[in-house]
């Protein structure tokens, strides 16, 4: 970088003052940032000044380091490197650019998950929590959040909407620990080809490669994975945008208060399996929960109230991307109902790449939070447990691939529809031809349609997980019958 006499407005060594002048760029677009800087500093020179603003917003989707690198150079001025330490090592202070989005109904949520740091699969297994790389890059972070807007089509015309310090709260940095040992034994396992963000609950082994053949080697097995960063999922982006970030938001009530816990999950199971065996009646009676109107979500409002949430979000759960199943077990020991997941679009689905895919994405970054139910022999339902859990990869990568990819294809080649006994019959996959998933109706009617590729109206279908998987997915112990 040419030498340019400028006076630097803010202290490299404290992270206030580095806050303090970073609050200047909130209100303005990149265009505007890099614009002042050209007319403060008209003589310098940048080699790559003609990508900025060049890219529409699918090139920034390949390049979205520009932004961020206008912010170190035309901001803060100083170059954009690839050293290992902070940006503003000096303070400890790491530097992130990143997106939200307005929703429809107001709300903010990030658009992304936020990547940390490249995970060395050799070195991380021999680093601590405390002394890791990752953490080194992350205790402390400048968040810059850009307002993303789908009708913006150069990058540069995105507004920064906020600029603030942050650094995980104690109770989040237990979670983060705690996902940063399970991403680690993972690979010490040899399994890092394995790796899933559903694995975790905050913090994410996120895929990060140029193409989907990138492949690197691993300590512990010759077979090569992934390229994968340590990430905050965009949940918990999303949560720590709109409590940490944005003033007077409201939080979700927490499941942990004060108490000392190794494991949120070991605290959340435990919770809930005080009350094996409990008769719904019974747990109606005890958390005072009026059964008369018969919610159409009772076992799950009974699963909140043991946690000690009195609505239906619980803060830990919104942070993690965990969504609460539950699933009743008929006396026959079999579960009646498959899973059932969002409608897809026609015309959307077969627009995607697996890789890319909603639903495959959905099940990869997703952990649910299994409460089950049973009738027993005097066909009385009562509690019999609960599990965290996430897709096996096997599962994914293979099964659900599979009706995925067969579901793409029978919607390009043209949805085959026949009547047979009066019934609308089709040629999407059925449960009988996969162990894992399948498709089927997820309409409130026949008129409650999407319009298939050739125009046709269709009534709206959706992914399932077939009941016997999901049975042979709960431990054993959730498995037997419950009394009091």
């Amino acid at each position: 970088m040419a030498n340019v006499d400028y006076i630097v407005e803010y202290d490299r060594s404290d992270p206030i003052s580095i806050e303090t002048y970073s609050q200047k760029m909130v209100g303005k677009t990149f265009r505007e940032i890099r614009e002042a800087d050209e007319a403060r500093r008209p003589m310098i020179s940048r080699g790559n000044d003609a990508d900025y603003g060049q890219s529409d917003v699918s090139e920034t989707k390949r390049n979205k380091g520009n932004l961020g690198q206008i912010i170190e150079e035309r901001f803060f001025h100083y170059a954009c490197n690839s050293d290992s330490r902070a940006d503003f090592y000096e303070a400890g202070v790491e530097l992130k650019v990143t997106p939200y989005r307005i929703n429809k109904n107001g709300t903010l949520s990030a658009k992304e998950r936020l990547i940390l740091t490249m995970i060395d699969y050799f070195q991380v297994v021999n680093e601590s929590f405390e002394e890791s790389h990752f953490w080194n890059k992350s205790r402390l972070i400048l968040l810059v959040y850009y307002l993303y807007l789908k009708e913006i089509k150069y990058n540069l015309d995105y507004k920064i909407g906020y600029s603030q310090l942050f650094t995980p709260p104690e109770q989040d940095v237990k979670i983060i620990r705690h996902d940063y040992y399970t991403i680690v034994s993972k690979i010490k396992a040899g399994k890092a080809h394995e790796l899933s963000e559903g694995d975790t609950l905050y913090l994410g082994a996120a895929p990060k490669a140029a193409t989907s053949k990138d492949r690197r080697k691993q300590p512990f097995n010759d077979e090569l994975a992934k390229p994968r960063a340590f990430a905050f999922k965009s949940s918990y982006m999303t949560y720590v945008l709109n409590t940490y970030i944005v003033p007077g938001k409201a939080t979700y009530e927490l499941i942990v208060q004060d108490e000392a816990v190794d494991s949120f999950e070991d605290y959340v199971v435990e919770k809930i399996n005080r009350y094996r065996g409990y008769a719904v009646n019974d747990l109606c009676i005890e958390f005072d929960v009026e059964r008369a109107k018969k919610p159409k979500n009772l076992e799950a409002i009974l699963a909140y109230r043991i946690l000690g949430i009195k609505g239906n979000h619980a803060e830990e759960f919104e942070k993690a991307n965990v969504v609460v199943k539950t699933i009743r077990i008929g006396r026959n020991n079999k579960i009646k109902e498959s899973m059932s997941f969002p409608a897809f679009r026609f015309k959307e689905l077969i627009q995607e790449e697996w890789k890319d895919s909603t639903f495959g994405n959905y099940l990869r970054e997703t952990r649910f939070f299994f409460v089950v139910y049973k009738f027993d022999k005097d066909n009385v339902l009562r509690l019999c447990g609960c599990q965290f859990w996430n897709i096996p990869y096997e599962n994914l990568e293979n099964d659900v691939r599979i009706v995925w990819e067969r579901t793409k294809k029978v919607i390009q080649d043209g949805l085959q529809v026949t009547m047979i006994n009066g019934v609308r019959k089709n040629n999407l996959p059925k449960a009988s031809e996969n162990p894992v998933c399948h498709v089927r109706p997820h309409a409130q009617n026949a008129k409650d349609t999407y319009e298939l590729p050739d125009g046709r109206h269709y009534p709206k279908q959706c992914f399932w997980l077939n009941n016997n998987y999901i049975y042979d997915q709960l431990v054993d112990e959730i498995k037997v019958d419950q009394t009091r």
